[in-house]
Order: C-alpha cells, then structure tokens, then sequence
C-alpha cells in the first residue's frame, strides 16, 4: 500500500466539511506502519469518498512481486449502502459483485430463475454456452480481475478460501461497527422450519442443555446425509431440489463444525443454547465469543484495514469484540461539521416501552405522535418502531385515530418496496419502519422529521445476552443500544445545510444517556445537552391529515426562531389529555 497517494485517490473535485484532515490523519496514521486504522466518522461526513481514496492507495502488480497481494476490497454490511455506492457516478470504479441469488438467469425460459437456480447448478455437467455472458459471472469476473471489488460483507465472508476472490493488498469495511454483530450471525446455528428442510419429521424434543443439543445435531447430519444422498442419484434436480440441496450442504457444515467444538477439550468456544417455546420448537445454538471466525473470513483476507464507522465508541471494546489487540490499531477522529440546531433532539417521552409496560405507554406515544404530524404537517416523517409487534399495535391505533390515510409501513417480505414508494412520494406521509435505523439516506425533504418509540436494547431473553449480562457486560449492553441511537439519528441529517428533528418517545432513552454518557461522542452528547421538550399542538386527529395550517410552521421555520431555553413548558397545557 502507498499512503502517499491517498489524496490523489480521493473521487471528489473537492472537499466537504472536515475530509480533508480525516485524509490527512488517515494517511499519517498509515504512513507509522499501522495494519489497522478505525475512522470515527460521523453520518453525513462521506465515507465512502474517504474509503475509495484509501482502496485506491493498494498496491498495483507494477509495484509488488507476482506472490504478493494486490487491489482492494470493499465491503459494507448494507445492502442499501452497497446499492448507493453502485448508484454514485464518484465511485464508478468500486466494481460490485452480488450474490447469485440477485441475479437472474438469461437462458431461454429461464429468465424468471434466479442464477442460484439456474440450469448449471440443477443439472449435473450442465454446460452452459453462453456463461460468458451470464450477468452473475460477468461481474465476478469483472470484480476479481479489477483493483476495487465491492461486496456485501454477507458475500466477502462467505467467498473465504475462493480462488477467485483471494487476499488483497487492502481490505476497507464501511459501517464496521456491525462487524461483530455480523460474527455472531455468522457463527450462530438456527434450526427451525425455514433452516431444516425436513423439520416435519425432525422436530426437537425439550433441549435443556448443551448436551441435547450435541446429540440433536449429531442426529440431524445423519438426516442431512440421507437427504444429499438421495439427491445426489438424480441427474436432474428442480429448483426446489437445489435449495434443499444446498441448504442441507450449509447445515450439515454448521452443524459438523458445532459438534467438533463442542466435543474438544481444548477448544476456547463458550457455547450456549436457546428453545424459548420447549419441546418441538425451533432452537438456536450460539458461540459466545463469535470473534475468532473472524480470523478466516475477514482478518486473513488482507494486509491493511480501514474501518469506518460514526458509532466505534469504545476502541478497546470494540477491538475486543472483533478479536483485534487495540495496542495494534491506530484511531482516527473525524469532527462532526453539522450545525448542532440543525440536527434537534426533542423528548416527548411517555413512559418506559418495556414488555410490561408497553400497553400502557405506546397508546400515549400513538396519541403523542398524531399531534407530531400536526406539528409537521406538511412534512415527511419516519417513525422507528424497533419491532413488528410495536409497529402493528401503533398502526392500529392510528387508524382508530383515522389519520391512517397518511401512514405507510411495511412488513418484513415487503420492507424495500415499501420504502422506496415512500421515498417516491411528495405526500407528508409517516412510515413506520422496523430496523432501519442503519445505512438509510434521507436528505433534505425526503424526511424531516422522525419519532424514536423504543430504546434499542439488546433483547434480555437472548441467551447470549443473558450470559454477557451475568457476567457483568453492562457497559456492552448500554453501547449496543446507544450506537443503534445515534445510527437512527443520522438518518434525516445527511448535509451541513440539511435539517430534520428527532423525537424521543420511550423514557428509557433518558436513562441511557445518562447511563452511557461515558462512551458518548462529544457531538452527540452536544444534542443530548441541548434536548427540551418541545410545545406541541393540542391532540387534533383532523388537523394531522388536512390541510397544512397557518399554526403548523415548518421545521426550518421553527428552527430560525428556536434558542437552546431550558425553561420548563406549560406541561398541563401540552400534556394534559
């Protein structure tokens, strides 16, 4: 790698808030011989610019042996952020590859079928005339053989080992503070209907221990083996005959790989076991020190990283979860430039959004979120729901409240279509979202405003969770939380210029930011400080779908006479219904 290069790499004509100095701290941090580098870059700062400069610094073969590795990957846990880095004319060169199940087959009647369907994997020695052309081995070849391979993180872990993707000079991964997360999803066995072809007639009894889940996994290769048998005396497969195929091919891995763990003496892994509905129901299996698979999926693919990320907020806790020495990682701290009024964080809490306490509170979050859509109503809003369960209980009652005809949400097979005609759309419609707290692009009017209905907790009834928290984790269990906050803050800021207001709904959210201020970044803890509890217009269902009132200013309107005034609100007034 040539550090010294980083600047001529850098895919802008120019430069944007504080990326000129992250460059030049990333290249001084590289040019001291540091493997690893971690930028601490806030939403909205460019990432991806400052990561194409990086991946364009690896070493060519004109500069290196014909042994030594070259070109770069990048990677991203997103699709969404993988589908904005295929869309941005600055990174044409971040050539994208894609699983292929995302592409489909080009043959004559085949044009329906995903490639992973395709004639070549169903028919044994099936040979394909036109493979040259086939779209999924096009862009293969396309990105293996140039500098800068750009995929999934899903896709590079599982392309460890390929002869076609092999180690590089430079590996760069975007939003990498989910890094862990996705050692955990990776390591982790779920074994249910969806996952165990034949779960019918295999069905678990009680496993209480890790025990019965050994002996359960032994006998479910057994079944796995029969099944591959049976379809291997076939020259012909249908596509459903190769899903099976291949699904029974990865459980028996995950499960050969579990079982030889779990029987050795010497082995490090601490395992542990989930069947929250007993016996007959499905089961999850589950490493508690997930990171060291990452070694051969991600650490042995390169020899320098750049990881970039607004919400690393422990280097040392991070590095621990993700088997890294923080002694050998350098730090880079990019400064947040959005003007802090333009970003507001407003508490319009209601109580706690506990399990036990949720029927009680989220009535008054849904009465309280009718009179945010007066307050914004000629405005886009977004409304963070954590899970279905929440979102399908709030949209029940809005639509008792009828202010439905201007509500959109989504379910899980449905969620990017879903989005994406929300996004379409002029109306001030509100969309209730789960789990979009991450890599969601909502500049300017495509959203100014959005309401947050429950702090992000790691779920308590996760065994992993369980275990981490009997341990004593808690620090890990308030970080977990308040770096999901501050992804879902970042999503209707995305410029110096931009604006758009957050709303906090779940009490529980005070607490957390005064639970983890320690690990609070300095620019976030700037909005926390100046949070207030905003005066809201009386509870008015018709005025949250009608005409845009002469009461109902804009957000940018309200913001230009806004100060940071501590001073309490007449409470009684605003909340008293």
């Amino acid at each position: 790698m040539d550090p010294s290069r980083l600047f001529d790499e850098f895919p802008a004509p120019s430069y944007r808030g504080a990326q000129q100095q992250a460059l030049a701290d990333i290249q001084d941090s590289l040019a001291a011989d540091n493997d690893i580098v971690l930028v601490r870059a806030p939403t909205g700062s460019g990432k991806s610019l400052l990561a194409r400069a990086v991946a364009g610094c690896a070493a060519t073969p004109a500069e290196v042996g014909p042994e030594e590795p070259i070109g770069a990957y990048y990677t991203t846990p997103q699709v969404s952020q993988l589908d904005d880095v295929a869309g941005d004319s600055l990174l044409d060169d971040l050539n994208v590859i894609r699983g292929k199940n995302n592409y489909s087959c080009i043959l004559p009647g085949e044009t329906d079928t995903p490639v992973n369907r395709a004639p070549c994997v169903r028919e044994r020695e099936f040979d394909c005339q036109v493979k040259h052309r086939c779209p999924y081995f096009s862009d293969r070849a396309i990105a293996a053989n140039r500098s800068i391979a750009a995929m999934t993180l899903a896709y590079f872990m599982q392309t460890a080992g390929s002869d076609v993707f092999g180690p590089r000079d430079v590996v760069v991964i975007d939003e990498a503070h989910g890094l862990g997360d996705w050692a955990e999803m990776y390591a982790a066995i779920d074994l249910g209907p969806e996952t165990v072809p034949p779960w019918n007639d295999v069905e678990p009894g009680a496993i209480t221990d890790l025990e019965d889940a050994a002996d359960y996994a032994q006998y479910l290769v057994t079944i796995c083996n029969r099944g591959l048998e049976t379809l291997r005396g076939n020259a012909e497969l249908t596509p459903d005959e190769v899903a099976k195929r291949d699904r029974l091919t990865e459980l028996r891995s995950e499960l050969s790989w579990f079982i030889e763990e779990y029987e050795d003496p010497e082995s490090a892994t601490t395992w542990v076991v989930d069947q929250p509905d007993g016996e007959g129901s499905r089961l999850t299996i589950k490493p508690m020190n997930p990171e060291r698979y990452l070694k051969h999926t991600v650490w042995d693919r390169g020899q320098t990283f750049v990881l970039l990320s607004a919400t690393i907020l422990s280097k040392d806790a991070f590095c621990a979860g993700v088997g890294l020495d923080p002694a050998n990682v350098a730090l880079v701290d990019v400064p947040h430039t959005f003007p802090v009024e333009n970003r507001p964080l407003y508490d319009v809490t209601q109580g706690k959004m506990t399990y036990e306490r949720r029927d009680e509170t989220l009535p008054k979050i849904a009465r309280t979120l009718v009179r945010l859509m007066q307050r914004h109503a000629d405005e886009k809003g977004l409304v963070h729901c954590h899970s279905y369960a929440i979102q399908e209980h709030l949209e029940t009652l809005l639509s008792e409240f009828g202010v439905d005809s201007r509500i959109r949400s989504h379910d899980s097979e449905d969620r990017d279509g879903q989005l994406e005609a929300w996004k379409r759309s002029d109306d001030p419609t509100v969309f209730l979202s789960v789990k979009m707290e991450e890599a969601l692009d909502l500049d300017g009017d495509l959203c100014r405003w959005q309401l947050l209905c429950k702090a992000p907790y790691p779920n308590t009834r996760d065994s992993r969770v369980a275990r981490r928290l009997e341990d004593g984790q808690w620090g890990w269990y308030y970080r977990t939380a308040l770096r999901t906050v501050i992804q879902a803050c970042g999503r209707v800021v995305r410029s110096p210029d931009d604006f758009g207001a957050t709303y906090l709904g779940d009490s529980s959210l005070l607490d957390l930011f005064e639970r983890a201020r320690t690990d609070m970044p300095d620019w976030f803890a700037e909005q926390v400080d100046r949070m207030d509890r905003p005066d809201l217009p009386a509870f008015s269902p018709d005025r949250a779908v009608g005409e845009v009132s002469a009461s109902s200013q804009s957000f940018q309107q309200r913001r230009s006479h806004s100060t940071n005034d501590t001073q309490d609100h007449p409470l009684s007034d605003v909340w008293g219904e």
